[in-house]
């Protein structure tokens, strides 16, 4: 048998600004998620483009947030514009140490003012027979909109993902309400990682003084070791939002 350990973190990372916008962090984001030391990150409202913030931010990358946070570190980048306007785009991204497969973007707006998706990447890891595939969700925040999200989710995850494969779904399911494990766990056999090992779905939001359960790391076919939130004081200064830092062990046989 062999064993393979993956570390993965998800974020709203809140287009690189500090609660309430009032300052940009990306540069000090980036280093706390370095800090982290994941394998791969599942990041959500990620900053595409912005043409004034290009201009009035000191510190504006020239590039993507994506590949900001990425370089040096995470040579594979997948990025999908959930939010498109005049001076830009945000989006969800995937960043990895190992490659791509193929990956999809799908569209899960509910509503017409508020554009959502999911990005579905695959990856192929070392001395793993099965394809790990990965889902990046940023849900809405109304009640009614997420219901018909939790649907396309689980009709994607049906359609596209073996039953054998393993699968990691994480991110931002504005969920306070916790209504997504009627779907996932019972429909699709998902268990929630912090849930599992502590019992309680992770406080997340606001990052300073969490209180909401909203963000999540599903699993199905991988075994949890770990599941954290971050606790040490810069965390609290960048997003709105609290990461979660996930370890899971993958055993596949050797041929």
């Amino acid at each position: 048998m062999q064993e393979t350990e993956l570390r993965v973190l998800t974020y709203n990372i809140h287009k690189g600004f500090s609660t309430g916008n009032r300052r940009f962090v990306l540069p000090r984001l980036r280093e706390a998620i370095l800090k982290a030391d994941a394998d791969i990150l599942l990041l959500q409202e990620v900053q595409g483009k912005h043409s004034r913030h290009e201009i009035t931010q000191d510190g504006w990358p020239k590039c993507s947030h994506a590949e900001f946070i990425a370089e040096g570190v995470w040579p594979h980048i997948i990025y999908a514009k959930n939010a498109l306007y005049t001076k830009g785009d945000h989006g969800n991204a995937i960043l990895s140490k190992y490659p791509f497969i193929r990956w999809e973007n799908i569209n899960v707006s509910a509503l017409s003012w508020a554009s959502r998706s999911l990005l579905h990447g695959v990856l192929k890891l070392p001395h793993v027979n099965e394809e790990l595939h990965i889902i990046c969700i940023h849900l809405g925040l109304i009640s009614i909109e997420r219901k018909k999200q939790f649907k396309i989710l689980c009709e994607r995850i049906e359609a596209h993902v073996p039953k054998n494969s393993p699968l990691i779904l994480a991110g931002d399911f504005n969920d306070w309400s916790e209504k997504a494990q009627h779907y996932l766990s019972e429909h699709l056999n998902l268990k929630e990682t912090h849930q599992t090992l502590h019992n309680k779905h992770a406080r997340t939001w606001p990052a300073w003084m969490p209180i909401l359960k909203m963000d999540r790391v599903y699993y199905r076919g991988v075994e949890p070791l770990s599941c954290i939130r971050p606790r040490h004081g810069l965390w609290r200064k960048l997003s709105d939002h609290a990461p979660l830092l996930a370890t899971f062990k993958i055993t596949t046989d050797v041929e």
